[in-house]
């Protein structure tokens, strides 16, 4: 059954289409998604302007609409722009704006930021863009705070990101805003995101799965992971294994990228961030049942990883919470 009344996102088409941010939002918002259920988004390609259209790489774009869609969207993704020297239509500046004045959410990739900017919506706010651009969006925007250190920003429901891949974080987060960190996570599992994510800030979504380790080492991974709570001094990983220290620690650095040690805080971190998401544990419980033993320690591990402590993290990330901002 198609569905019919899921948030409605339309991405932005111009001639000249920046392809890969594009093709981000196509993937995160526009492939089906059963598993979802029947309210998950609808999307729609919106040609700001009459065609022909073509996008990098020598692609004909055939749009779903036009900008007369926009009136009725409740995302506006802008996937990229022309050049920072560009100026965009009047008619999708004042589009833009209405759709902002009724409540729907604006967001950039990259230097879809430029176009963002100059709604004159963002004066006085702190946004960012790919490095590259940011002198020139100082320069043609002064009224606004760029912000190049972040991956993503946002103010008052509009949204910037870095270069093209931070716009994965950044749409990644805003579906965890609309349907939790589980839907959050399960999309990042099919874009297959890296475990983690840094550019001036520790990123906070949940962590999708990785790559699956050596055949050699997987078995005793997977034990490690159901038994978090014992304790696995590197002397137990090796006997457990049947291998000696050095072997251990070779293949763990060929199969999970890391010392034992890193590796194990990591998978400890990761759980307690699932318990303080989706169960009401206290801080004492939770540390005990993922091996770190108190309260202080998990704190200490989270604020040093995370650069953020276990009870904020669970306020923000929690079912049902409102979050704040990555950037803010």
């Amino acid at each position: 059954m198609p569905n019919t009344h899921g948030p409605l996102v339309a991405a932005l088409l111009y001639d000249g289409l920046c392809t890969f941010e594009f093709g981000i939002a196509a993937e995160v918002f526009g492939l089906p998604r059963p598993e979802m259920g029947p309210g998950w988004y609808r999307f729609a390609s919106c040609a700001i302007e009459a065609g022909p259209l073509r996008a990098h790489g020598g692609f004909a774009i055939v749009p779903d609409a036009d900008d007369r869609l926009l009136d009725a969207a409740d995302l506006i993704v802008v996937p990229g722009w022309k050049g920072a020297d560009i100026a965009p239509p009047p008619a999708l500046l004042d589009r833009l704006r209405a759709a902002h004045a009724r409540g729907a959410r604006l967001a950039s990739i990259c230097s879809g930021a430029f176009v963002l900017a100059a709604t004159g919506l963002l004066d006085g706010a702190t946004i960012t863009t790919h490095w590259r651009y940011a002198e020139a969006l100082r320069r043609r925007f002064p009224a606004v705070t760029v912000d190049e250190a972040s991956l993503y920003r946002e103010a008052d429901g509009i949204f910037t990101s870095a270069g093209s891949a931070a716009g994965i974080d950044l749409l990644i987060e805003i579906v965890r805003r609309d349907f939790g960190p589980a839907a959050a996570n399960s999309v990042a599992r099919r874009i297959v995101m890296p475990a983690h994510r840094s550019g001036g800030q520790a990123q906070f979504l949940e962590r999708p799965v990785g790559p699956r380790p050596g055949a050699a080492i997987a078995p005793l991974l997977d034990r490690v992971r159901a038994e978090l709570h014992t304790a696995w001094p590197i002397e137990r990983l090796a006997r457990e294994g049947r291998m000696s220290r050095r072997t251990l620690e070779r293949r763990f650095a060929e199969a999970a990228g890391m010392a034992p040690g890193a590796w194990l805080t990591a998978a400890r971190l990761e759980a307690a961030k699932q318990m303080l998401t989706e169960t009401a544990h206290p801080l004492d419980a939770i540390a005990e049942a993922v091996g770190f033993g108190t309260a202080p320690t998990l704190r200490r591990h989270f604020l040093v990883q995370m650069k953020i402590n276990p009870t904020e993290y669970r306020r923000r990330f929690a079912a049902q919470q409102a979050p704040a901002t990555a950037a803010g």
